[in-house]
């Protein structure tokens, strides 16, 4: 696989710089929304198309983003009646949206300032089959102290969790290893999918999943944002007795059996699918563990399948 990850960022000196749409999702993130977004503001990036959407805050977001969307006139402020769910809300600004490239921007999270710069300079370099391009992040507590890297150098100099680049499906069907906070997406990819999945609790394996099919995705390695730990994350709650997040996992993971062409990129779902029924086993949801164990079945008859077309 090639990877550009290394070569030096080109100016964009003699050619138009894309916009890009920075869709920034609050739902109670009062304590840290100053913080996000003010890194919008410090971006040392333009043109930018800037959504701010609130999913029915019972703090003190919505006054806070109506602050900001006044004192900057150009970005566009969406004030959700209801909680929709993240995917849903999302889809709402990308279907107003324009931007060539979009940022999914949570505002609990920080970006550095030289995040869009960097991430565009290695988009315009790359050819027009990447769809997603995503880098390094560093995590940092409620009051912002560092908890170190999301890849961290092991002591053989490699990264871990081990980045990958180019076409890479079966490595995200087997495995953890992309920050979802420091995706910069192509609008294209994200149109070719039909935006988010509503129907699920969160986005970002869906997204790998069906995005990696058919588009390549290009690791950089540089850090570019600070992921916020706190009790109300979605990695947080992820970790809890009840993992809320649990079902749409199990539905990605039909949806990727579908897609899976090989003996090999089957194996490795059927890798996630054993971690999902440990995982839900552990937590007591048996349901849950019912349907990983039956989806599990499948895909072995599906490794079966396919080596028999070899």
């Amino acid at each position: 696989m090639e990877d550009n990850s290394s070569q030096p960022d080109i100016p964009f000196a003699g050619a138009a710089r894309p916009l890009v749409a920075i869709i920034a999702l609050c739902h109670n993130h009062a304590p840290y929304l100053r913080a996000a977004l003010d890194s919008i503001l410090a971006q040392d990036y333009a043109p930018l198309e800037v959504w701010l959407v609130d999913n029915a805050s019972t703090d003190g977001s919505p006054a806070m983003l109506r602050e900001y969307a006044a004192a900057h006139p150009d970005w566009h402020l969406l004030l959700l009646p209801e909680n929709v769910g993240n995917c849903r809300a999302f889809n709402q600004a990308l279907g107003q949206s324009t931007g060539e490239f979009v940022v999914d921007f949570a505002t609990d999270d920080v970006l550095l300032p030289q995040r869009l710069s960097q991430q565009v300079a290695l988009f315009q370099r790359l050819p027009p089959d990447y769809g997603m391009v995503y880098s390094n992040c560093e995590h940092i507590t409620e009051a912002g102290q560092s908890l170190g890297l999301h890849h961290r150098p092991d002591g053989r100099g490699q990264l871990r969790p081990r980045p990958a680049s180019g076409w890479v499906f079966e490595q995200v069907l087997s495995r953890y290893f992309i920050s979802s906070p420091t995706m910069l997406m192509r609008r294209d990819t994200l149109r070719a999918l039909g935006g988010y999945d509503a129907t699920l609790s969160y986005e970002d394996f869906d997204f790998w999943v069906r995005a990696s099919r058919d588009w390549r995705f290009q690791y950089q390695d540089v850090v570019t944002t600070r992921k916020r730990k706190h009790p109300r994350s979605m990695s947080a709650q992820a970790t809890r007795t009840h993992d809320p997040y649990l079902d749409s996992t199990l539905a990605v993971c039909r949806k990727a059996l579908a897609l899976c062409r090989t003996p090999a990129e089957a194996r490795a779902l059927a890798r996630r699918l054993r971690h999902e029924l440990a995982h839900a086993l552990r937590r007591r949801q048996w349901a849950a563990a019912r349907q990983a164990s039956q989806l599990l079945v499948d895909v072995v008859g599906r490794v079966v399948g396919l080596r028999g077309q070899a």
